[in-house]
């Protein structure tokens, strides 16, 4: 009788990691061997038999500093640090299923988010202040409703919707381009703090990797591949957010985008996109409608009907805010009519600075009770 080789252990998959053997790989290794327990106890000139597998991927695997391998362990050891694995039950369900996921990832901050229903949120680094606006109560709205938002900890879009997301239940994921034990921006250490705290930080990369330019477009495929869909905020028409952007269509996914004027290049991103079949979004209703079938499939039995009662409670304080949002929420509303006015009309006849008069008339859009024109012009739709 063949005896069965024990489960590998996770100083094992930390090997294959530091090896920097992708899925495909692993699953040719298994293929060869039958299993990866088997394969973790064959002889490295059995390894150079499997397809494709070379002496600089098998020397990396056997060759490598252990070293490596115990301060990986080090720092699971420490309080709300995490390592999990492809065949973890805590490793994301959704991620499985793109056609590369990381064999591997590290996580500091609350483990269960990683398996809740996600949106992605991502946009330029050298957003507008109207774009920043937008990404942060998009994702506090959603955040409330129970959504996890994901994003890349970079500046810009990303820093909003992870502050946004923060604001809600739901909080918020950073996936990371470098080791978990480094955080870039330098900028962003507070925020980073902040998420680990009362969210999650994810990182596929080993412990002190450096920001290296390649690695970002790559990290981007867990941020859309963890989300059930993936909202661009702003951007131009290169931009790392299109590639997310694209993978998460790669993937199945929802891909939602904001328009913006004819005139904005951070806009003109965003309407390639909905060109290209992504939905086009003017509130934040508007992605929880599209979404809330998905959720509640993606969820547990146990959880539905809650977050069903989450919808429902969501959509009756919504109602209820319309209701009572003349009275209460924007004295602004008052003064404009369903003729078109300008941010210099609505200044003199509400007598605030220009900028508040213009994170005031953002909330507006975002509530879907006024439209946005071109020359700072707006018009009421309620």
């Amino acid at each position: 009788m063949k005896q069965i080789a024990d489960k590998p252990c996770l100083s094992d998959w930390l090997r294959l990691h530091h090896a920097f053997l992708s899925a495909k790989q692993l699953a040719r290794l298994q293929q060869h061997f039958g299993d990866l327990a088997s394969a973790l106890t064959a002889k490295p000139a059995d390894w150079l038999q499997v397809e494709r597998f070379g002496d600089k991927l098998v020397n990396g695997v056997f060759k490598q500093d252990p070293g490596l391998v115990e301060r990986a362990l080090d720092w699971a050891q420490q309080p709300n640090h995490h390592i999990i694995t492809l065949d973890d039950a805590a490793y994301p369900a959704l991620l499985r299923e793109v056609a590369d996921p990381p064999i591997l990832l590290y996580v500091r901050g609350d483990l269960s988010l990683l398996g809740a229903p996600q949106l992605a949120v991502v946009g330029s680094r050298h957003a507008s202040r109207q774009g920043l606006i937008i990404a942060q109560e998009f994702s506090r709205y959603l955040s409330n409703i129970g959504l996890a938002i994901t994003s890349g900890l970079a500046h810009g879009i990303d820093g909003a919707a992870h502050r946004g997301g923060l604001q809600g239940i739901g909080k918020t994921l950073a996936v990371i381009g470098t080791g978990i034990d480094r955080i870039y921006p330098a900028a962003n250490q507070k925020l980073a703090r902040d998420i680990a705290e009362q969210g999650a930080i994810v990182s596929e990369y080993p412990l002190q990797t450096r920001p290296l330019a390649q690695n970002f477009p790559r990290r981007n495929r867990i941020i859309s591949g963890m989300a059930t869909g993936t909202l661009v905020v702003e951007a131009a028409l290169k931009s790392g957010s299109l590639i997310t952007a694209r993978q998460a269509m790669e993937q199945g996914r929802e891909v939602f985008a904001i328009p913006g004027s004819i005139n904005n290049s951070l806009a003109k991103g965003c309407h390639q996109l909905i060109k290209q079949g992504a939905k086009l979004v003017e509130t934040a209703q508007d992605i929880l409608e599209e979404l809330a079938p998905l959720i509640a499939f993606s969820l547990q039995a146990e959880q539905q009907a809650s977050v069903q009662h989450q919808l429902k409670n969501s959509a009756d304080q919504t109602q209820l805010e319309d209701k009572n949002f003349e009275e209460n929420r924007h004295p602004l509303l008052d003064l404009i009519e369903f003729e078109p006015i300008g941010l210099d009309e609505l200044v003199v006849l509400s007598k605030l600075p220009a900028s508040e008069v213009q994170a005031q008339m953002m909330m507006l859009e975002i509530e879907g009770l006024v439209e946005p024109l071109s020359a700072a012009r707006w018009q009421r739709l309620k």
